[in-house]
C-alpha cells in the first residue's frame, strides 16, 4: 500500500477517534446531567420518554444513562426493533416455503432465531431440511438467484424505511424473474401515531430513530407534533446524543412547546435522502400493516406496485396477510415492552425460560431487541461484579 495511503487512513483513523471521544466527554456529560436535573424541577409532574430505536437502546442501558437523570423524568424503549415487530405468519411463510424443493429463502441473521407463535423459527425449519441461507445483503441474495436458476431465490425483506431503499434499488436493477421477495417493510411515523392515540403510555416526548430519519427527514414527524401536542427530537447514537436530546425535550416541555428539533445534524437533514424516498415511491405502495405486539396499524406498511407483482412471494405463492396475528407466545411480554409500559426485567419469563439462546420472544433474539440487550449487559455486569 502507498505511504500516501496508509497517511490518509491514520488522518481519518484519529478524526473518528476525536469525534468519538467529544461524543463521549465525561465533564461535558456531567454538565449536560446537571442542566436536565435544573429543568426537571421546573416540571412538576412525571415525563414519560419514548425511543423507537434499538440502538439508543443500547447506548442507554450501555452508559448507564437512565441511572444519571432525575426521579421524574423516565426513558423507555418504544418497538424500534423490525425483527422483534414482525407478524408470526410472515416467519411461519417463510418457514413453510423454505421446506419446498424448488424454493431458497435468504434472510439476515438475527431474523434466523426469531420463534413464531408455535416456537418455530427458521433455525428449526433449517434443521429439519429447510433451505435457508444467512445473507448481508439483499444483493447476496440476488447473486443466488443468478447462480440457481432452476430454483426460486426468496428474500424476506424486512425492516424500517432504512431498509426499504436497498429492496426498491434491487428490484429496479432488472432481476432475473426467480428472484423474489417475501416484503413486509413497516414504517415508523404511523406506529409513533398509534401509540399516541391509543393511550396505553402516556408519553411525554418522543426520541426520534437517527438511522430511519436519515431516510426520511425529521419534517416526517412534524404532523404528530401538532397533531398529537408531543416534542420530539431526532438523536445519534453517542452517549452525548442522547443526553442532549433529552435535554432539548425538557426544554420544550418546559416551554410549553411541541414541535421537532434536530440534535442529529451531522446526519439528518429535514427533508432526509431524497433519492432514497423517490426509489421507495416507486417501488412501494402504503398498506395497513399488522405490527407483533401492537396490533394492526394503518398504513404502516409496505408493500410492493402492481408493476413488480411477477417479484411478490405473497401473490406468486398465494400468500395470506393476517390481520388478527400479532399475538405473543404465551407468558411473553415483548408485547408490552414494545409499548414502553414494562422494561424486559418485569416479564415472569424473562432470564429464566427465555434468553438469548432459547428465546420464547422476539425481544430476547436481536441485537437491537431490548430484552436481549439488557439481558446482555446484565450478564456482563455480573460478570464484572465477581471479578
Amino acid at each position: 500500500m502507498p505511504s500516501s495511503k496508509l497517511g490518509e487512513d491514520t488522518v481519518h483513523r484519529n478524526h473518528f477517534f476525536s469525534v468519538l471521544r467529544a461524543y463521549r466527554n465525561k465533564d461535558v456529560a456531567e454538565g449536560v446531567v446537571q442542566a436536565i436535573k435544573r429543568l426537571s424541577k421546573k416540571i412538576h409532574r412525571k415525563l414519560l420518554i419514548m425511543h423507537i430505536c434499538g440502538t439508543h437502546e443500547y447506548t442507554i442501558t450501555h452508559y448507564g444513562i437512565r441511572s444519571l437523570l432525575p426521579g421524574n423524568v423516565e426513558v423507555r424503549a418504544g418497538p424500534g426493533c423490525p425483527v422483534c415487530v414482525t407478524p408470526s405468519f410472515v416467519i411461519r411463510h417463510a418457514i413453510e416455503l423454505s421446506l419446498r424443493k424448488d424454493v431458497i429463502i435468504t434472510s439476515f441473521g438475527d431474523m434466523l432465531r426469531v420463534p413464531d407463535n408455535r416456537g418455530f423459527s427458521l433455525k428449526s425449519a433449517r434443521a429439519e431440511g429447510g433451505n435457508v441461507k444467512v445473507v448481508y445483503s439483499i444483493s447476496d441474495s440476488l447473486r443466488l438467484a443468478k447462480e440457481n436458476p432452476n430454483k426460486c431465490v426468496v428474500h424476506l425483506a424486512i425492516g424500517f424505511e432504512t431498509t426499504a431503499p436497498s429492496t426498491a434499488a434491487t428490484l429496479l436493477s432488472d432481476p432475473p424473474e426467480n428472484f423474489l421477495v417475501l416484503c413486509y417493510h413497516l414504517l415508523i411515523p404511523p406506529a409513533m401515531e398509534h401509540l399516541l392515540k391509543s393511550g396505553e403510555s402516556k408519553i411525554d416526548g418522543f426520541i426520534c430513530p437517527g438511522h430511519v430519519s436519515t431516510i426520511i427527514g425529521w419534517r416526517a414527524y412534524e404532523e404528530i407534533s401538532l397533531k398529537y401536542k408531543v416534542p420530539q427530537v431526532v438523536a445519534g447514537f453517542e452517549p452525548l446524543d442522547v443526553l442532549i436530546g433529552i435535554h432539548m425535550l425538557l426544554t420544550m416541555v418546559a416551554e410549553g412547546e411541541y414541535r421537532v428539533e434536530n440534535e442529529y445534524t451531522r446526519a439528518v437533514r429535514a427533508e432526509g435522502n431524497e433519492r432514497a424516498k423517490e426509489l421507495m415511491r416507486e417501488v412501494f405502495a402504503e398498506r395497513d400493516a399488522v405490527w407483533r405486539g401492537l396490533g394492526l396499524i394503518p398504513q404502516s406498511g409496505l408493500k410492493l406496485r402492481r408493476g413488480f407483482r411477477e417479484h411478490d412471494a405473497f401473490e406468486l405463492f398465494d400468500l395470506k396477510l393476517e390481520d388478527e396475528d400479532y399475538s405473543m407466545p404465551k407468558g411473553c411480554r415483548c408485547g408490552d415492552v414494545l409499548k414502553g409500559l414494562i422494561y424486559p426485567e418485569d416479564c415472569p419469563l424473562f432470564g429464566t425460560s427465555c434468553t438469548p439462546t432459547s428465546p420464547v420472544g422476539p425481544c430476547m433474539v436481536s441485537l437491537e431487541g431490548t430484552c436481549a440487550i439488557h439481558y446482555r449487559l446484565r450478564r456482563v455486569k455480573k460478570l464484572g461484579e465477581k471479578r
